[in-house]
């Protein structure tokens, strides 16, 4: 084994040793075997001619080998390139990431090699293997527009995790193919606390999930964390275990937030921050239960311009490896997230591009749905903008119902409800009732694209 062996995490690894590290199922290590494990990959690397600089594309579930594997990679010098699972097929993002390898985890616990050809690297691959560096490259959502394959270095990843802080016992709800899972994962381990990682993230599997392996941090989202109360599967389950609920990738409803503060009052809940390019952004919440923050610390600062938030960050991203780079000359990052301001703090009111334009007039679609969410029957509202021949756009709501209701009468309902609580024009004018889930893969809401004006209007 090289110098490898002898980063600052193997060493506090070595120094956890016989505390719990990873709970997956039946899968259970401890850091003294974590160790081992990433140890062992080193030599099956060197084995199957995985040199140091390579890009190598992970496919597989979580579990605690997967982890190891991950880190392995990092810590050889590697480029690790998580996969989504879902969505395209798995060699259509390793073209974008230039990957050298595929490992793919088999259902009989063992691993599958393939070499792979993928031509030119990219300068910022040459300069990142001149310098040595292990990395990792993490995928944008393309929810607005093509997918974007962004190359982070490891080692400006992992420095923020070096001063030893309190651990959690903390559940892996965001993958390890965004940026919010590998935060949680570096988070965790680098302080002696424990990975629980349970597959299916559906509200029944994780309430028990938190019972069974008493988790006291749940990271999630707001379309998670709406989901929870809804279906009611925390009552049946013993959750007391919780210390720390986060939240992010999304704004925030203010009516789960006070939902989720009466189910768990003895909870702290914190609004987190991060973007694709950035990675996790320190935060501090005005009060314990408040949707306004504070983004920033060391090594991280924000500036508002146009009323949209800009940050420069010493955990960003080196650049897309098949886009230019999004950050001006000074390193500054336009997040396109339109925010109010109120002294030192600030309210993320929703993206630049799902802003509504009715007649020359705003709307940010996270105000509409915070009323809608309050209507009875109401369990779930995503809003957009249908285009208009009179308006260029109207507000349009698709909604997920409790129990069926007559259309008319639902409409009518939501007219009287949003009367008085909203301007006229941000009374959605379209309402569809879903015939399905409204979020994705990550349980982070699906909103849809600008529709022409259909046919029926109410």
């Amino acid at each position: 084994m090289t110098g490898r062996g002898a980063h600052w995490l193997l060493e506090r690894f070595a120094e956890y040793a016989d505390r719990e590290a990873i709970s997956c199922g039946d899968q259970y290590f401890d850091y003294r075997r974590l160790h081992t494990r990433i140890v062992q990959w080193f030599d099956v690397f060197d084995a199957n001619g995985v040199r140091p600089g390579a890009v190598v594309g992970i496919y597989s579930g979580e579990s605690a080998d997967c982890c190891a594997l991950f880190l392995a990679l990092a810590l050889n010098g590697n480029i690790a390139v998580p996969l989504p699972s879902g969505g395209e097929e798995p060699r259509w993002y390793l073209g974008l990431a230039q990957a050298d390898w595929l490992i793919e985890a088999q259902p009989s616990d063992t691993w599958a090699w393939s070499r792979l050809a993928p031509g030119e690297p990219s300068p910022l691959l040459q300069s990142l293997r001149q310098r040595g560096d292990g990395g990792v490259v993490l995928f944008s959502s393309g929810t607005t527009g093509q997918c974007k394959a962004g190359l982070f270095e490891f080692e400006t990843l992992v420095k923020r995790y070096r001063q030893p802080r309190s651990g959690y016992r903390a559940l892996l709800f965001l993958r390890l193919d965004h940026m919010g899972g590998i935060h949680t994962m570096l988070h965790t381990l680098a302080n002696a606390g424990t990975l629980v990682i349970t597959e299916d993230r559906r509200p029944g599997p994780v309430c028990l999930a938190i019972e069974r392996h008493h988790v006291e941090l749940l990271p999630a989202t707001p379309t998670f964390l709406r989901m929870l109360p809804i279906s009611g599967l925390h009552k049946g389950c013993d959750l007391t275990s919780l210390r720390l609920i986060t939240y992010g990738t999304e704004p925030m409803p203010a009516s789960t937030l006070r939902a989720l503060a009466a189910i768990f009052p003895n909870v702290r809940f914190k609004q987190t921050y991060g973007l694709s390019e950035l990675g996790v952004l320190p935060t501090r919440s005005q009060a314990p239960h408040s949707l306004w923050l504070q983004i920033g610390g060391i090594g991280c600062e924000t500036r508002i311009v146009d009323n949209l938030l800009w940050i420069r960050s010493e955990t960003a991203m080196l650049g897309y490896l098949n886009a230019p780079s999004p950050f001006d000359k000074d390193g500054w990052y336009n997040t396109e997230d339109a925010v109010e301001v109120e002294g030192a703090y600030l309210r993320i009111l929703g993206r630049k591009s799902d802003l509504i334009n009715v007649g020359g007039q705003k709307v940010y679609p996270a105000e509409v749905e915070n009323v809608l969410l309050e209507i009875d029957n109401v369990c779930e509202a995503t809003v957009w903008g249908h285009c208009s021949p009179v308006t260029g756009q109207v507000v349009a709501a698709r909604l997920t119902l409790a129990r069926p209701e007559d259309q008319a009468a639902l409409e009518r309902r939501i007219h009287r409800f949003c009367r008085g609580r909203l301007a006229p024009y941000k009374v959605p004018l379209y309402i569809e009732i879903a015939g399905g889930d409204q979020q994705g893969i990550r349980f982070k809401k699906i909103r849809p694209r600008e529709q022409p004006w259909p046919a029926r209007s109410s």
